[in-house]
């Protein structure tokens, strides 16, 4: 999605701080952009940079202290659930 698109969009509320605000209206003012399009923009650009962590490993290995032939009895006395007791 481009940064000016409209396409199914929905409205969300900032608050920003004071000097963050004028900030941005200064440099929408400059470009001639939108402050909404600006910060569209940088937060597309912020999220396209935030890479989700690999994960280490499933299970195996992840805890020394920890067998898989114990796990069940470990899930029955750390789970927290509606429907479980600790």
């Amino acid at each position: 999605m481009a940064c000016g698109s409209l396409a199914r969009m929905h409205k969300t509320t900032l608050y920003l701080p004071e000097e963050l605000q004028r900030r941005l209206r200064d440099v929408a003012r400059r470009t001639g952009r939108p402050q909404a399009e600006l910060v569209r923009c940088a937060l597309e650009g912020y999220l396209e940079a935030d890479v989700a962590p690999e994960p280490r490993s499933i299970a195996v290995g992840a805890d020394e202290g920890l067998a898989g032939r114990d796990s069940e009895d470990w899930l029955r006395m750390n789970w927290v659930g509606d429907d479980h007791a600790r």
